[in-house]
């Protein structure tokens, strides 16, 4: 797939046998300094070498089944059997593997199986692989109705900052995990893919993860490496063929009442591109009646009052291209990730205060390793309600069909503190936005 080249995007020098090329996959930014994160993490394969699984997720397909994925190192066949109760599996089901090729690193084998169908709200207990000496692993399927509950953070990289958030979510209740892009911050060494694989697996196991690309992701090299966005797709299979997407860097899906979209910042958005046809054509299928609420995730804000990655293509183009289209369908929250510190917007549309716009919500705080966007613009935007550089992550209740709770936890002494908290209308239950 092509990707355009637009502003915002910095070349950063790779070499290779002794000659540089650029490679994409940072953002330029002036005006802030970032203070030092915590510690790099690495984390070995337990059983190098193995067919043992490796790097599990889970991720829904449909509202009654789930994709389970993972890597081993040595050939194993692409089965899962499960079942309710542990160590019985009434059930198995077979699916796909494959492998990719970046430069001289070649992966393992990434199996691909899909599960169900699975009764809701429900914990099912599984097996990737053949051998009975593999670990067991289990997981809850969300609810098929209200409430339920997600647990949301961008950026999360691997340092010991990313190890505090994620210790924090799995402390918490929650239904679903969501993640507006920049997961592993690679940046085209591959076997960090392997340990982000393995640093997640605790949590990705066990609750799903669905998850967009954002700029780490791209690792396209000029001249060596032409494709952007290979060890993602290889490695984070999303549902896009369920919703219609021609591309897994943006699809949608249902969970208990709540439409989620996920786009794609990095690849073609204006009126003539596929995501942009695809995205209104999703919107125009939505059943406010069966899924009351929209939530839609990016990974470049449309609104940011921070100094960080102020003027880029992929916040302001895209928001220009593709705002109509969601305050036109009574979008209710849009995520997103990219600066890394955390802002919450009132309900807006084309720059100001609107009562049926969304609400938009910068959460790029996961722990990444280049530190926190410290510093805003002043005076504060009136838009602008709350803003602060720390780390941390939010949850959302969705309670019924017309109030959903939003909260902010912040990583402060390694503990978590919730700092930022409101109440949220759904839009499509206000009769003043009606459209």
């Amino acid at each position: 797939m092509a990707i355009k080249r637009r502003p915002g995007l910095v070349l950063a020098v790779f070499t290779l046998m002794g000659l540089a090329f650029p490679v994409s996959f940072g953002a330029f930014v002036q005006g802030y300094n970032r203070p030092p994160a915590r510690k790099d993490l690495y984390i070995p394969a337990d059983d190098p070498g193995s067919a043992s699984p490796q790097q599990v997720h889970i991720s829904v397909v449909g509202e009654d089944k789930m994709r389970v994925t993972w890597i081993t190192d040595s050939p194993s066949p692409a089965t899962v059997v499960y079942g309710t109760s542990t160590g019985v599996y009434e059930s198995s089901a077979t699916g796909n593997t494959n492998s990719y090729t970046y430069l001289m690193y070649t992966s393992g084998d990434i199996h691909d199986v899909v599960i169900g169908p699975l009764k809701p709200n429900t914990t099912y207990f599984y097996r990737c692989g053949s051998s009975d000496s593999d670990p067991e692993f289990s997981f809850k399927t969300p609810p098929a109705a209200f409430p339920i509950t997600f647990a949301i953070v961008g950026d999360l990289g691997q340092t010991e900052w990313t190890s505090s958030t994620l210790e924090h979510i799995d402390k918490v209740k929650h239904d679903m995990f969501l993640l507006p892009g920049d997961l592993s911050y690679a940046d085209v060494i591959q076997n960090k893919w392997d340990s982000f694989g393995r640093l997640v697996q605790p949590l990705a196991s066990k609750r799903p993860w669905m998850v967009t690309q954002g700029n780490h992701e791209i690792e396209k090299i000029p001249i060596v490496h032409h494709h952007a966005f290979t060890a993602y797709n290889a490695r984070w299979h999303m549902p896009y063929e369920e919703s219609g997407s021609d591309s897994n860097l943006y699809y949608s899906f249902n969970v208990a009442g709540v439409h989620v979209i996920m786009l794609g910042s990095y690849t073609d958005f204006d009126p003539s591109s596929a995501q942009y046809q695809w995205l209104q054509a999703d919107l125009g299928k939505v059943d406010r009646g069966r899924t009351p609420w929209i939530v839609v995730l990016i990974h470049a804000p449309w609104y940011n009052s921070n100094k960080a990655h102020q003027g880029e293509s992929e916040s302001v183009d895209m928001k220009e291209a593709m705002e109509d289209l969601l305050y036109q369908a009574c979008v209710d929250v849009v995520y997103a990730g990219h600066v890394h510190a955390y802002e919450r917007f009132t309900r807006v549309y084309k720059d100001q205060s609107n009562n049926c716009g969304p609400v938009h919500i910068t959460i790029g705080d996961g722990g990444n390793r280049e530190g926190l966007a410290s510093k805003y613009l002043n005076p504060q935007p009136k838009i602008s309600v709350f803003r602060e550089a720390s780390f941390g992550h939010g949850q959302l209740v969705v309670v019924n069909a017309t109030h959903a709770r939003w909260t902010w936890h912040r990583n402060e002494d390694s503990e978590t503190i919730a700092s930022d908290s409101i109440w949220l209308t759904n839009l499509s239950s206000d009769p003043a936005c009606k459209k």
